[in-house]
């Protein structure tokens, strides 16, 4: 027999989904640094997989030490972050698995980008709806500290904007919610549409 490469796989998302017993869809997480997306993320993964679901969870942090390492955070670099993101949470996809991708994506046009790539229909976006003065109070990793001091440039929040999401699936107030009942709120939404039905 003879195997060539194609974009056409000969086992469908379908079978796929079948096999994993699962619907596979985009959690993208958007939100300022520090408003909880990687604690979240890493929350919402251990909850799903408790219930048998196949997720895979992608976080900006590490991204950005792997196939973006290249990137600045220029504007040009962020647009290239994420449309390489939602390239890579596609392939996931197609092959069945949920993803939860934890990531800045300030500006509702770059949101707009990946959710184009993704597809609408297995995109999922989560809201984390914190002040920046409560994202600074926390600054676990001193990035505010530094942008505040010019260290780090184009920073979003200080020089660089954040775009509030116009049409999030689910708006988070991360500031007042624990993290059990963060969780909880985003299962009401995602169960329906991962949940496979024969």
């Amino acid at each position: 027999m003879n195997l060539f490469f194609s974009d056409k796989s000969p086992v469908s998302r379908t079978e796929k989904e079948v096999k994993l017993n699962q619907h596979a869809k985009a959690l993208w997480f958007t939100g300022l640094s520090g408003s909880g997306k990687s604690t979240l993320g890493l929350a919402l993964e251990r909850e799903l997989f408790s219930r048998g679901y196949h997720v895979q969870i992608l976080d900006g942090d590490l991204v950005r030490m792997g196939i973006n390492n290249n990137l600045t955070f220029s504007v040009i670099d962020r647009i290239e972050n994420i449309r390489r993101i939602a390239e890579v949470t596609k392939l996931f996809i197609q092959n069945g698995i949920i993803v939860i991708d934890c990531f800045i994506s300030p500006t509702n046009d770059i949101r707009s980008l990946a959710k184009s790539i993704i597809g609408p229909d297995d995109f999922i976006e989560i809201f984390l709806d914190i002040s920046l003065e409560a994202c600074e109070a926390r600054d676990t990793k001193g990035l505010y500290a530094k942008a505040r001091s010019g260290l780090i440039k184009e920073f979003t929040g200080i020089d660089s904007p954040f775009d509030i999401p116009a049409e999030a699936d689910l708006s988070l107030k991360t500031g007042e919610l624990t993290i059990d009942q963060s969780v909880e709120k985003i299962l009401q939404i995602i169960l329906p549409k991962i949940e496979f039905r024969r």
